[in-house]
């Protein structure tokens, strides 16, 4: 419990820093705009190639990454269904709704529980893989398909293999799948920039507190309860339930659970800042899952 509790101060703790920069306007408006970019197009995509390339591959592909794939695309069409058909939302909106329903910090917090609580952090390689190599090509060619106004068969294809993250998830997984070993000298520089990742990220997350209220009025509320709700209580659960009826081991049905309890990742605002589509929405859900996962994840982290 003790370990939980320490990571999330450590994110709080960055996410604090970020809000302090924005509040004195340390790197100023353009600079936040640069920092976004950063992540998302270098730092980002060093980390994944890490992270990707040194997993286990009998790990990756698994019982526990069906049970996390099946968890995310339950949630995420639960939210796209309701704004879809009841809040009549765009398809923008849409597609950062169902993120913030079931896209979760497994890069950094994943990873952190996962060693100090799980016992190994392989167990957060699933939910990673799942994510980059399915969950956002899927929803970056739709908002990229929006924001350009064009629906081409050809931008379509291209769009995944032109997408920074989706190709350094690419080389990640081929590189474990076919063994190779990346000399020291090749990786390093991989490693320092992929560094650089998390806390990028969490400080853009601090300077886009700044001056807003989490759930104000003029903001689409029923959007980030809805997604909050999904996230902290339905994604657990659903987990469970099938990883219960596929019969998983009670040590990765535990991670399983674990995994999906988390909040959600602050990629979804990166996301949301590059294609100007519901930052509010993405910032809010995040802030809300963050703090209000706490205690399930220190109850799923108990569970035997």
């Amino acid at each position: 419990m003790g370990d939980t509790l320490a990571g999330f101060a450590i994110i709080l703790a960055v996410i604090a820093t970020g809000y302090v920069i924005g509040r004195t306007s340390l790197i100023g408006s353009h600079g936040a705009v640069v920092l976004s970019k950063l992540t998302f197009t270098v730092f980002t995509p060093c980390l994944l190639i890490t992270v990707l390339s040194a997993a286990d591959v009998r790990v990756l592909f698994s019982a526990a990454l069906l049970t996390s794939a099946a968890a995310a695309i339950i949630c995420a069409a639960l939210f796209a269904v309701i704004a879809r058909t009841l809040l009549r939302r765009s398809i923008s909106e849409t597609v950062i709704g169902a993120l913030s329903s079931s896209y979760v910090n497994g890069g950094y917090l994943g990873l952190a529980l996962a060693v100090y609580i799980l016992g190994d952090a392989a167990y957060s390689a699933p939910i990673v893989l799942l994510q980059v190599l399915v969950l956002a090509p899927i929803a970056l060619t739709i908002l990229d398909i929006v924001a350009s106004g064009e629906a081409r068969l050809g931008r379509i294809l291209l769009q995944p293999v032109t997408n920074p993250i989706v190709i350094a998830s690419a080389v990640g997984v081929l590189i474990a799948l076919s063994g190779l070993e990346i000399p020291p000298a090749v990786m390093e520089p991989f490693e320092l920039v992929g560094a650089a990742a998390v806390p990028s990220v969490l400080i853009g997350f601090g300077i886009s507190l700044c001056g807003r209220r989490v759930l104000a009025p003029e903001t689409n509320r029923r959007d980030v309860i809805l997604a909050s709700a999904i996230k902290l209580v339905v994604m657990p659960f659903v987990a469970w339930a099938i990883g219960s009826v596929l019969s998983l081991p009670p040590d990765v049905l535990r991670a399983v659970v674990v995994m999906a309890a988390l909040p959600v990742a602050q990629n979804v605002l990166n996301y949301a800042q590059r294609y100007d589509a519901s930052v509010v929405l993405a910032r809010d859900t995040i802030f809300i899952t963050t703090l209000g996962s706490i205690p399930i994840l220190v109850l799923s982290s108990v569970l035997q």
